[in-house]
């Protein structure tokens, strides 16, 4: 009997969402647990209540991606070599070596790009600086596994099986995975927008901001998951957060 997806990779992304969410919960207390208070609720009920909403989201949009990554070709190299028992040590290595510098390179240009926009006016003030490196790091790795599940496997995929079918192509064409890219790239940033909101004003400049240093990584995380799988824009966003929350901050 054919299965409909891969469920062995299926329950690894979602013990990985959910472990990332768990991972996150320390640094959101530093960042926001003021604001948390102010909800009337005990923080582990408020754990409890948000780590139950993203088995249900992470859940669908799990299967949904790998359903449709399917009917697109579009794959899991690392995790379908490791559920296949294959030489997933080989492939890990080829993924990282293109991964790990385009991920410094995509917190580089983050990183200018938002100096520019600082010599604008267009600066924000967070108190990230004030969470410990751990919780940084634990950040940076519910940032490479959510926001790619969510915006690469479930978003981008839905986008280029939307645009083939529009297309009437058996197959996505470069046009579609390119705007597919672009799309699912835009509507990260504008994901950011109410964090973004709940540290200062939404002026016109303030939400281009939000869009293009947030599109940048979409971007080029797109762009991995479509050359070399989803796990190479795992790594890559992993990396980028690293450098962006714990290293380059440290330049004066």
């Amino acid at each position: 009997m054919k299965k409909i997806i891969d469920w062995p990779i299926f329950f690894i992304l979602l013990t990985l969402s959910l472990l990332s969410v768990f991972a996150v919960f320390p640094y959101v207390l530093t960042l926001q647990g003021e604001i948390l208070k102010q909800i009337g609720q005990p923080l582990p009920i408020i754990f409890v209540l948000q780590l139950i909403q993203s088995a249900v989201l992470f859940s669908f949009a799990i299967f949904l991606g790998l359903l449709l990554a399917k009917k697109i070709h579009f794959h899991l190299p690392l995790f379908e070599s490791i559920v296949a028992h294959k030489n997933y040590k080989k492939i890990l290595k080829d993924i990282s070596i293109l991964s790990i510098p385009l991920g410094i390179i995509t917190a580089l240009i983050i990183y200018i790009t938002d100096h520019l926009f600082t010599l604008q006016g267009a600066a924000l003030s967070t108190s990230q600086n004030l969470a410990p490196i751990w919780q940084k790091l634990l950040a940076a790795f519910y940032g490479g596994v959510t926001e790619e599940i969510l915006m690469r496997l479930f978003l981008m995929t839905l986008l280029i099986w939307i645009g083939t079918k529009i297309t009437r192509k058996g197959q996505p064409t470069h046009i579609v995975i390119i705007v597919s890219i672009i799309i699912s790239a835009i509507i990260f940033g504008l994901g950011h927008l109410p964090i973004t909101a709940s540290l200062t004003a939404l002026t016109p400049i303030i939400i281009v901001r939000a869009v293009v240093l947030n599109g940048i990584g979409g971007i080029i995380f797109g762009w991995l998951y479509w050359k070399k799988g989803l796990e190479a824009a795992m790594i890559a966003h992993f990396t980028t957060d690293i450098f962006l929350l714990s290293i380059l901050p440290l330049i004066k």
